[in-house]
């Protein structure tokens, strides 16, 4: 089993998304998002997960999707770039596909310049999207997030301090 072939999926708006699971740390019901002054447009505001504040960012305006109120049933999906610990909000995540290589079509063979999409997976009834976390955020938007966490006096890095 290629860990790399391992994707946790998610819905917005009846379309299957995915992100590679060795990025995600886990999937939480949706709390209350505490709105974060001057963050980028992007940013719905930061959580807190056991102690960790976390920044919540907004997957539907990234992906030009309609913006909608948030339910009581929508998840928190925690996941790590190489600098910092995200939430991503879903309407639901469906769990975890096992894929072979030949299975995933690499972005390049689709459509060159796909900023954040790592690859498509089809399947019988669709397609699901894989995007890639880790040109999720700008580097203006990161440091703009970074500039409003270090006031908080946290990092945003989700890094424990045990």
């Amino acid at each position: 089993m290629n860990k790399d072939n391992l994707l946790a999926v998610f819905i917005l708006d009846e379309q299957r998304y995915a992100l590679y699971l060795s990025v995600v740390e886990r999937v939480v019901g949706v709390v209350e998002i505490t709105p974060l002054p001057k963050a980028p447009d992007i940013v719905l505001g930061v959580v807190n997960v056991q102690g960790k504040i976390i920044l919540v960012v907004d997957i539907r305006k990234r992906f030009h999707l309609p913006e909608r109120e948030m339910n009581l049933s929508d998840h928190l999906i925690i996941a790590h770039t190489s600098r910092r610990t995200i939430a991503l909000v879903a309407d639901t995540v469906t769990g975890v596909l096992e894929l072979s290589d030949d299975e995933i079509i690499g972005k390049e063979e689709i459509l060159s310049g796909l900023e954040y999409v790592d690859g498509v997976v089809k399947l019988e009834d669709g397609m699901i999207l894989i995007h890639d976390l880790e040109k999720f955020l700008s580097l203006e938007e990161e440091k703009a997030i970074s500039d409003q966490l270090s006031g908080l006096g946290n990092q945003g890095s989700g890094e424990k301090n045990d």
